[in-house]
Order: C-alpha cells, then sequence, then structure tokens
C-alpha cells in the first residue's frame, strides 16, 4: 500500500491534490488507510471537467493508455495495455470457464468497457472469444448453434431471451453450459431454470471504473456457493454512506474500493453501491473477505422543502454527539407539511440531549428537525442513512 500511494502521489496529479500531506510510509494497515478521503464515483464528472479527461486520476500519460471509455455523464474511464487489466479471469475461472472453452460475449462493446471487460477477462484464461454484442437474436442464437458455444458472458435478461428464441425457433444451444452474468439483477428463478437446463449460472460485481470488485463461486455440482468473494487484488472497506468510516462486520454501508492498478490507482474509491460483509470464508476453500452482493445505492440525498440533505450531514451531526451510535433520518409528510425525525441509537438519552441534536441539525442542514431515541440495535440494518417516507396518494 505505501509503494501504490508513492505511485499515485507521484504520477497522477489528482490524487496529488487529493492526498496532499500523506506520507505513505504510514499507510501501511487498514486502520490507517482509513484515515485517507474517499473520491467518489458522484466526484468523477466534476473531478474530470476540472482537469481533462481523467481528472487526473491516471498515473500512465493517455497518450500511453489503450483504450478510454464513455459512460453516461459523461464519465471517461481508461483502459491499459496489461493482459488481463480489468482482473476478469479470476471470477470466470471461479464460474467454471476455462482454456478451450468457446465463449460469446454479449455485453456491450460501443462507448461503455463491459465488452471488452470480458473479453480481455476470458482471453487470459486461454478462451475463444465470440464478440457478438448486443441485439440481433436470432444470429446470437443461431451462432451459439451453429459454433457450438459452451459458454455466455453478458446480462441475465439478455440470456433469458436467447433462450427463449431458442426454443421458439428449434434451435439446439444445449453445448451452452455456463454463464457469467453482470450488470443487472439476477432473479433466483432464472437461474434454477437454467441449472434445469444443465446451465449453471455465476454472476460478478465490476465497475467501468474499478474492474472486478467480487464474484460468485460454482461447486462442483454447478451450485452457488453464498456470497461473493471479493476480488484477491483489491482493498474492499464497507463505510457508513456520506463519511469514509469503516462500519463493523455484517453492517451495510457503502463498498470503497482500492486497487493496486499502476495506471489507473484509485484510492479509496466510493462506488456508490450498498453491501455488507458476510463473515466466515466461501466453502469452495478461497479465503477472501466475501460480501452479500449489492444491495442498494449509497446516494441518498433528498430535497426537503427546497433544500437537498445529503447523508453527510447526518454524519456530521452524529461526529458532534458521540453518545449517538446510529442514526436514520426519516422524512415524511404527516399533515401535508414535510417532517424530518433523526432516528437515534443511544444507550440513554435524555431532554437534554435532544435539545442539542435538534440544534444540531438545525445548523447543519438549516432545516428543523425532530429526535426520537431508541435502544442499540433497533434501527433496520439496510444502509439507509436517510429514509423518504412521503406519500402522495
Amino acid at each position: 500500500m505505501p509503494a501504490q500511494l508513492e505511485h499515485a502521489i507521484g504520477n497522477a496529479p489528482g490524487f496529488a491534490r487529493i492526498l496532499a500531506g500523506v506520507d505513505p510510509r504510514e499507510v501501511a494497515s487498514r486502520a490507517a488507510l482509513a484515515h485517507l478521503p474517499v473520491t467518489r464515483k458522484a466526484d468523477l464528472k466534476e473531478l474530470q471537467r476540472a482537469d481533462p479527461p481523467l481528472g487526473g486520476l491516471n498515473a500512465t500519460p493517455v497518450p500511453k493508455l489503450a483504450k478510454l471509455f464513455v459512460s453516461p455523464g459523461p464519465i471517461y474511464e481508461p483502459e491499459g495495455h496489461a493482459k488481463d487489466w480489468w482482473r476478469l479471469a479470476r471470477g470466470l475461472f471461479a464460474a467454471g470457464f476455462r482454456a478451450g472453452d468457446l465463449v460469446v460475449d454479449t455485453f456491450a462493446y460501443h462507448f461503455t468497457p463491459a465488452g471488452s471487460m470480458l473479453e480481455t477477462g476470458a482471453l487470459a484464461l486461454g478462451c475463444t472469444v465470440v464478440p457478438t454484442g448486443v441485439g440481433q437474436t436470432e444470429m446470437q442464437v443461431a451462432t451459439l448453434a451453429d459454433l457450438g458455444v459452451n459458454g455466455y458472458m453478458g446480462t441475465p435478461s439478455f440470456l433469458k431471451v436467447i433462450v427463449d428464441k431458442a426454443d421458439e425457433i428449434g434451435a439446439d444451444i444445449s453445448r451452452m453450459r455456463k454463464a457469467m452474468v453482470g450488470a443487472e439483477y439476477l432473479p433466483p428463478a432464472l437461474r434454477e431454470a437454467m441449472r434445469a437446463r444443465g446451465m449453471h449460472v455465476a454472476q460478478m460485481y465490476a465497475t467501468a471504473d474499478l474492474g472486478l470488485i467480487a464474484y460468485e463461486s460454482i461447486t462442483p455440482d454447478g451450485a452457488v456457493n453464498p456470497g461473493l468473494i471479493a476480488d484477491e487484488s483489491i482493498i474492499l472497506e464497507i463505510v457508513r454512506p456520506g463519511t469514509g468510516d469503516p462500519v463493523p462486520e455484517g453492517e451495510v454501508g457503502e463498498v470503497v474500493v482500492t486497487t493496486f492498478n499502476p495506471d489507473y490507482p484509485l484510492i479509496r474509491f466510493g462506488t456508490g453501491d450498498l453491501s455488507a460483509v458476510l463473515p466466515g470464508y466461501s466453502p469452495c476453500g478461497r479465503t477472501n473477505v466475501r460480501i452479500k452482493g449489492w444491495m442498494g445505492r449509497a446516494d441518498q440525498a433528498t430535497k426537503v422543502k427546497g433544500m437537498f440533505v445529503q447523508p453527510s450531514q447526518v454524519a456530521e451531526v452524529l461526529r458532534r454527539h458521540g453518545e449517538v451510535a446510529r442514526a436514520r433520518l426519516v422524512v415524511d409528510n404527516a399533515g401535508g407539511q414535510d417532517r424530518m425525525t433523526l432516528r437515534c441509537e443511544v444507550a440513554s438519552g435524555g431532554d437534554a440531549l435532544a435539545r442539542a441534536i435538534v440544534e444540531t441539525i438545525r445548523d447543519v442542514t438549516k432545516l428543523r428537525g425532530e429526535v426520537a431515541f431508541f435502544a442499540p440495535g433497533t434501527l433496520p440494518n439496510d444502509g439507509k442513512v436517510i429514509e423518504d417516507a412521503r406519500k402522495y396518494d
């Protein structure tokens, strides 16, 4: 970690600014890492506008990179020249993909990096890739049948579309026995339906900024082990939304990742996704930390009486009142008017503490709020810092 920080500060101007004053030699533990600032995905658009095209977060100059991708925003993402630059091979291997497999890559190849991410991982593993991209369902089915493709890479919804089309036209795609899916929710019913056809389906968690974050592993009989295993080439933290503070094991929070990528050395990069650490090790034998998977978004900014209230403001209230272990700001509109109530877990509360917290809420948000006290451990463990409970019917 100290070497990667030194590399980022010395070669990526953006991180030289973000990490100004940090001595890399002192960041040699998770506890020390947790003191560094979080750079969130939501910050990228402004960072890139101020220092185009990559916000100064790239340590390799743009002319020496292999590709630049464009995601909605727009947000620009690089790809370097290294083999398996996105680190997808490990996840594909855990899903049962092997050298010699013939796999179809139905992820998009234009603008966004998903197609390239899966292709480079499969090639690094020794697979042969058929780069079909999205759409053209009948042509996809014909390709699978004609070539005897035995592996699928793409979204779960498009996998269902292809299988349904094959059934409709009577095409034989029975040699397709494995699938790696991502980018959207995988319904358990779809996974079971594919398994009944002799195809096992695993999912990965990856982003256009970080590459592979976590992946599922398959049992010998084609079932899936619980949880997603964090990629061994990153440091994964779960932090309280709106802060950079790690939460206890099992508590839902924002996924923050530090990479050791020399081209794009993202340090404490906040994905905006919610998850939680799953205790213990995977039955497959891999010993890295597991997470429960995607559990929602951490960006819970809510407009109240014309003003935005942010998770970071709730975190500031907690920072000023150490008696509060956890809190959840609930916004409702009882009586037709917006109302904020900060539900606080405290060991013991009273009128004096309630009045102090109310005053802090007003100071931090410029809005009036109420306070309700709860016993420790009673608020929902879903990662929500702000809950919009307003009804408009």
